[in-house]
């Protein structure tokens, strides 16, 4: 089932599957800035990755003496969520752990998802509650897509058109990512008292560009041609991922973390995994970040 959310600004729409935002529209212009999931060149508009970020090694993980299989981005994404509560302009959605889950992710948990509309801002909130008899681990993120160009508009803009803005100005490195998708120990510098990045299709021939510890707390997708804008805040949130498919895909992503992949030489116990996050018995975690559409 689809959910549907307006107000006087924006129009979005939320699937129970995944509990995914599907549609980000500006009621203006009828504008659609949520990538439309073409499966040509990526078949997802805005998945929620629990519990994990990014690949663990091999698709399998240890806990202790077992062994568990989990692939990249975790299960919530393909699983139905139930939406508890609706109102005009705001849903929750849950999803819990059943027999399924504990086969591949042994912790009892609740995870609520809530959208929710504030003018020109679609307000998206984490809630997980450990329901365990003791410490539960994961990590949790978003990957949001946007188009690129932006579909409804009128002034012929092409992808190198854009660029991202940070709030700060930043000095940051890149953390690299090896071709089996595992993060690697060494980062390389990228940005020099600079908080611009232009978008090319050069920028992301090795994946993504992944950051840690960010000045910045809110980045923007800009283009040179008019003031049309996306801009995320993403406060809390310790890395930031920024994703598009170098073969000529019409979107980017930005993408808040709490966590990330496996490092390449990583081979310890899923709790003392780089990032993952530890939840006592009854301990809830909580976390949010926005989307405001500028027209």
């Amino acid at each position: 089932m689809t959910v549907k959310l307006q107000n006087d600004v924006l129009t979005i729409e939320v699937s129970e599957k995944g509990a995914e935002l599907t549609s980000i529209k500006a009621n203006k212009n009828n504008d659609e800035y949520l990538w439309t999931a073409n499966s040509e060149f990526w078949g997802r508009h805005a998945p929620i990755l629990f519990p994990i970020v990014g690949k663990v090694k091999n698709d399998t993980y240890r806990i202790g003496e077992n062994t568990f299989n989990l692939t990249q981005h975790g299960f919530a994404r393909d699983m139905e969520f139930k939406a508890v509560e609706k109102d005009s302009d705001k849903v929750i959605l849950k999803l819990s752990w059943n027999e399924e889950t504990l086969k591949i992710y042994p912790y009892k948990f609740e995870l609520k998802v809530q959208y929710k509309l504030a003018g020109d801002n679609v307000e998206i909130s984490y809630n997980v509650k450990n329901l365990d008899n003791g410490d539960i681990y994961f990590s949790i993120g978003a990957h949001p897509g946007f188009n690129c160009p932006v579909i409804g508009e009128e002034d012929n803009l092409k992808f190198e058109d854009y660029y991202f803005e940070f709030k700060n100005r930043e000095n940051v490195d890149i953390i690299h990512i090896n071709q089996e998708g595992l993060v690697k120990r060494n980062s390389a510098p990228f940005l020099y008292d600079s908080n611009i990045i232009h978008l090319s299709r050069q920028l992301f021939k090795k994946d993504a560009l992944i950051f840690k510890d960010l000045c910045s707390n809110e980045i923007s997708l800009k283009n040179i041609k008019n003031s049309k804008a996306v801009t995320l805040k993403f406060e809390g949130f310790p890395y930031l991922g920024l994703w598009s498919k170098p073969t000529g895909a019409p979107f980017v992503c930005i993408e808040p973390w709490f966590g990330h992949a496996d490092y390449e030489d990583f081979d310890g116990d899923f709790r003392e995994k780089d990032g993952i996050l530890k939840l006592q018995e009854k301990e809830e975690f909580n976390c949010k970040y926005s989307i405001q559409i500028s027209e």
